[in-house]
């Protein structure tokens, strides 16, 4: 079983910033990708970001120039910095982590998704 939880949401101004964190824990293997995605009222859920095993990250158009996304020092967890927001960007923001789970002799895939943590950009 792996568990995914995120924080730092919240209500902030246009222009400010947050720094969401996503933690991913219990029988993970190994990590291949962990990335934030959004999901707005009345839209799909789209990507924001992501970082593989190696240290790539890939960004939505969006928010090129104005996110980063990093690990930290801590296995397992990423954070994203969230920089000059707009009222776009309002949404509840998701963390997705993906490996392997299990040991070496019995190892299956998993995809798992934190409940989620809403991001309102206000004027």
């Amino acid at each position: 079983q792996v568990q995914v939880v995120e924080s730092g949401g919240g209500l902030v101004e246009i222009g400010g910033s947050l720094r969401l964190s996503c933690a991913a824990s219990g029988s993970i293997y190994s990590m291949s990708t962990m990335g934030w995605y959004r999901q707005a009222p009345g839209k799909q859920r789209e990507l924001v970001a992501d970082i593989d095993g190696s240290g790539w990250t890939n960004y939505a158009d969006s928010v090129k120039g104005r996110f980063t996304i990093s690990k930290a020092n801590v296995k397992n967890t990423v954070y994203l910095q969230m920089n000059n927001l707009k009222s776009e960007d309002t949404a509840v923001y998701y963390c997705n982590a993906r490996g392997y789970s299990g040991d070496y002799r019995d190892r299956e895939n998993f995809s798992t998704w934190g409940q989620g943590t809403q991001v309102t950009v206000t004027s």
